[in-house]
């Protein structure tokens, strides 16, 4: 099996948003409109990382980044999200792959660092931390973890694009 991580193209776009409705579609904490976000966010073109995982030829996964301002202010720092794989791929090491490569993608702009919300579990395997003075209204805190790529971690309220409707 070949797994390439790579850039989307154009004519990727169908093929992405069944496998983030596929990836979602049994997950109790999702409202079931990731594919509306990633939409809007390519459309607004407030995508910074839209990439997406093959496994011979056929894409089984999917990660994106976009920028967040803390406090109302840019500060270079992204959110990650979502990620995405088709469930009969889950729990192979392919979401480890496509966050890592996303980290890197961030790292090459370069970013500052990024936030995301999920499992502390799984993410704190890559570096992310709950960072106390970092918040992000509405969800329980130790779900919202930062990475800093350079400098400090800011300070205040992080805000999404609107597309994740925050």
């Amino acid at each position: 099996m070949i797994l390439t991580i790579r850039p989307e193209h154009p004519d990727d776009l169908p093929v992405i948003r069944e496998v983030i409705k596929s990836a979602f579609k049994s997950a109790d904490h999702s409202d079931h409109t990731e594919h509306l976000i990633v939409d809007l966010l390519r459309q607004e073109k407030a995508l910074s990382v839209s990439r997406v995982a093959e496994l011979d030829g056929r894409i089984v996964g999917y990660i994106s980044a976009s920028p967040v301002t803390v406090n109302g202010a840019t500060v270079n720092w992204y959110g990650i999200g979502p990620v995405a794989v088709v469930p009969s791929e889950q729990h192979k090491g392919l979401g480890s792959k496509l966050v890592l490569s996303c980290i890197e993608t961030l790292q090459k702009l370069p970013a500052d660092g990024a936030v995301l919300l999920g499992e502390p579990a799984f993410y704190e395997r890559f570096g992310f931390r709950v960072h106390p003075e970092l918040t992000l209204p509405g969800v329980p805190e130790h779900y919202f973890m930062a990475l800093r790529f350079r400098g400090v971690v800011p300070k205040g309220e992080v805000r999404y694009h609107r597309a994740f409707g925050t």
